[in-house]
């Protein structure tokens, strides 16, 4: 049977699933083939269900609850740290009030911890994630909400973090903030989301054993990043959350899709579905 999988084109989810990607492990009957769009092409696609695995943002889970669930394993969380947004200026958080922000999309995750910091109004126009920085750099716009490794490469271009997200979030609520997951279709039933659950499980764990082998392979996407910053890059986000959000990352994911409903961000309660792989 074939398997879709759909991931983002950069170093964590290509370190994620390289063992699946390379026939590192062995997936029986099961083929896998890897898709690899920028996250927010990925909540949109999961709309119409097209992939049976895909990559999710967190606040992109919430529109599409009733046809995903969510893998324990494959968690993005910033414990501490997460997208930011920087700008050419010193400017404070009170300063965006009026500022034109580039965003990755308004079902990311990072917009959500935005939106919910700034208010629902503030302004902000959705360019390409690998363009933000280039954008501020040359004045198109105010600041810009960063993610993947511009967290780590904004300050080459002279640009200067205004806040952190994942600092804020953890100084409101004293959890890490929940950034991506792995969506699995429910129609594949019970016994075929825990094999294929298992599997990317597997795919991690292996990863981790094998660290160099598959940051080789995840150097491939990692746009202006030397070795070295990869391997930072990879361990922020590929680390013993993403092995199993266990119970406070999962009360993180219940307690981000709340506050966003509450906030009249996303437009109905959702209660956070996740596949139990024992």
């Amino acid at each position: 049977m074939l398997i879709r999988v759909g991931h983002s084109p950069d170093p964590d989810d290509a370190f994620m699933f390289h063992a699946l990607a390379n026939g590192k492990i062995d997936t029986g009957d099961l083929e896998f083939t890897h898709e690899l769009v920028d996250i927010e092409t990925l909540n949109q696609r999961a709309d119409r269900g097209e992939l049976e695995v895909t990559a999710l943002s967190v606040h992109g889970y919430a529109y599409v609850a009733d046809r995903y669930a969510l893998l324990p394993c494959g968690a993005s969380m910033g414990d501490r740290y997460g997208p930011m947004v920087v700008a050419r200026h010193a400017y404070t958080v009170a300063d965006l009030a009026d500022k034109l922000i580039a965003v990755p999309g308004k079902r990311t995750s990072a917009f959500l911890a935005l939106a919910l910091l700034l208010g629902r109004d503030f302004r902000y126009e959705v360019v390409p994630f690998d363009r933000i920085l280039d954008m501020v750099h040359a004045g198109r716009a105010d600041a810009g909400l960063i993610i993947h490794e511009g967290q780590l490469t904004y300050q080459k271009l002279g640009l200067k973090r205004v806040v952190d997200l994942g600092v804020w979030w953890g100084d409101q609520t004293g959890l890490p903030l929940p950034l991506g997951a792995n969506g699995i279709r429910k129609d594949l039933g019970r016994d075929l989301m825990r094999r294929v659950g298992r599997l990317l499980d597997q795919s991690i764990r292996y990863s981790l054993a094998h660290r160099e082998e598959a940051l080789d392979h995840a150097l491939q996407y990692g746009r202006d990043l030397d070795r070295r910053e990869a391997d930072r890059f990879v361990g922020m986000y590929v680390n013993d959350w993403t092995l199993d959000f266990g119970p406070e990352g999962r009360r993180a994911v219940q307690l981000l899709l709340d506050r966003g409903h509450e906030a009249g961000i996303i437009p109905r309660a959702v209660r956070a579905e996740f596949v139990d792989l024992s």
